[in-house]
């Protein structure tokens, strides 16, 4: 699978054929001002919780792309409102997209959309098909509901986790969370984008080395292969 960096905590995962889009929150991130969200293609935007810094790029790109949202009741519900389609899950629930199976998983945070609308539970995704199985934990802390990742869901290729502290695990709990998930390549994200959540990448991607795991930290618009 191909995944692309867009800042803060938005990438693009391409699998089967499909283009997922997650957390879209570009033209407010000042590390992020060479992209153009037009130029961005997505079949599906999944949105993890209803924070600005998650959704405020999601109208624009869904109404130039046409991209199905993903999210929960009360965020999807919020978006249709603006006439734009999407598939509400629950946390435990999961549903068979034509790229693959998408489970609603547990996230310790909070969650309010950008006019003060209740945003739900937040949450995190875990996505597999045949070829492919990833994780996305959104905005979260460390929690023992991870553990039950690897015993309801295939094995892990990849996990995209946050390691900016402050608002979400830091690099302490992200490390421990890749043991509870059982997946030793882990993207980091939710980092640099403001001065709370500062953090020295190498010395991070060390810190995870010295523990016999992989923390990857693309830059922005830098593609990796999972």
């Amino acid at each position: 699978m191909k995944f692309t960096y867009y800042g803060h905590a938005c990438f693009l995962i391409e699998t089967q054929g499909k283009k997922l889009l997650f957390d879209p929150f570009i033209t407010g991130n000042p590390l992020a001002d060479t992209l153009n969200i037009m130029d961005i293609k997505a079949d599906y935007i999944l949105i993890t919780h209803g924070h600005q810094d998650h959704v405020l790029d999601v109208e624009a790109i869904a109404k130039n792309t046409g991209a199905l949202l993903i999210s929960n009741y009360e965020i999807i519900s919020w978006f249709s409102s603006k006439g734009l389609s999407g598939h509400p899950l629950n946390h435990g629930g999961k549903h068979v997209f034509d790229f693959g199976t998408v489970k609603y998983v547990s996230a310790i945070h909070s969650s309010v959309l950008p006019d003060g609308t209740n945003g739900g539970n937040p949450g995190g995704f875990v996505v597999w098909n045949t070829t492919d199985c990833f994780y996305v934990s959104g905005d979260t802390a460390l929690t023992y509901d991870m553990k039950l990742i690897p015993a309801l869901c295939p094995p892990l290729k990849a996990a995209v986790l946050p390691i900016g502290d402050n608002f979400t695990m830091g690099k302490e709990e992200a490390l421990m969370a890749s043991d509870f998930i059982k997946c030793p390549t882990i993207v980091g994200c939710h980092y640099n984008t403001f001065p709370p959540i500062a953090i020295e990448p190498e010395e991070v991607r060390q810190y995870f080395a010295q523990n016999d795991k992989t923390l990857l930290l693309p830059k922005i618009g830098e593609s990796l292969s999972l």
